[in-house]
């Protein structure tokens, strides 16, 4: 496994610590489609609101502004932000996908923080999220966590091959996929055992398809080359573009991404179990 690891976890672009290394790594969290207000928002200056079926919750401004941003945030409240889902005022939920990126490595998740740095500071409020009142305190959160969270390291399988292991660490950790891949209990936790099978209620409240090598409702009739342009481009084999949330994702994230991580990610896609997600329409 260590020879795995090794080449799985070096850098993807550029120097361990660069700036350039840090704006790739945005690219692949997908961090600007949240945290930028579309049609013209500031630059990660926050206030995107993302509705759930908890409540709507607005995008925290992660510019380096010191009153409304991550100004006075330390290296190490940020990393732990990322990969414990705890901040400076306490827990947080996970729309906020630190149940993803909990896999990071810390590596990444302090490339990632000095690129923060070097962005204009933006003097944005951050809107207070509209919940129902047994969410509004932390202490909701911290049960959630408690009850649900799983806090593991991404562990390379020995087995597969690098471009493989790159893929799966791209997919279920850096760009969180799963988080809107993936339908939730009524208690907001993945259903894991229907993993990346699709989400009957996204993030916007639009259906999210299916990632699986599933034939109907999946990637089935999808190549490696169809997923590859698709992350490139937003065209699908039918001739049809992504939209909503998605293409932002695209935009902002996957088409900044070498074209060999691209493949990784195909590469990975393309391994999995089919899964049928009963609660997705089957009119593919």
């Amino acid at each position: 496994m260590g020879l795995v690891c090794a080449m799985v976890l070096a850098p993807a672009f550029g120097a361990s610590g660069s700036l350039e290394r840090g704006r790739y790594l945005l690219a692949a969290a997908g961090c600007t489609a949240c945290h930028t207000e579309p049609e013209g928002g500031e630059y990660l200056a926050g206030g995107r609101a993302l509705n759930t079926p908890f409540g709507v919750f607005y995008a925290p401004n992660i510019t380096p502004h010191p009153e409304h941003g991550l100004g006075r945030w330390s290296e190490a409240t940020f990393v732990s932000a990322l990969r414990e889902g705890t901040g400076p005022n306490g827990h947080y939920f996970p729309v906020f996908p630190y149940t993803s990126y909990t896999r990071m490595r810390i590596e990444d998740a302090r490339d990632l923080w000095t690129y923060l740095q070097s962005v204009p500071a933006i003097s944005q409020p951050n809107r207070p999220h509209e919940l129902p009142w047994y969410l509004v305190r932390s202490v909701a959160a911290r049960v959630w966590k408690w009850s649900f969270f799983d806090r593991s390291d991404f562990e390379p399988d020995s087995t597969r091959s690098e471009e493989w292991n790159r893929g799966a660490y791209l997919v279920r950790a850096l760009s969180h996929c799963g988080e809107c891949h993936t339908p939730r209990t009524p208690w907001g936790s993945v259903r894991e055992s229907l993993e990346l099978s699709g989400n009957p209620i996204g993030p916007e409240g639009d259906p999210v398809p299916n990632l699986t090598p599933e034939r109907t409702t999946g990637l089935g009739k999808w190549g490696t080359r169809d997923i590859v342009w698709y992350l490139e481009t937003g065209g699908t084999p039918d001739g049809d573009y992504a939209g909503s949330l998605m293409a932002e994702v695209i935009d902002h994230g996957t088409s900044r991404l070498t074209s060999e991580d691209r493949q990784a990610i195909a590469t990975y896609l393309k391994s999995l179990p089919p899964i049928v997600n009963p609660e997705l329409k089957r009119d593919r």
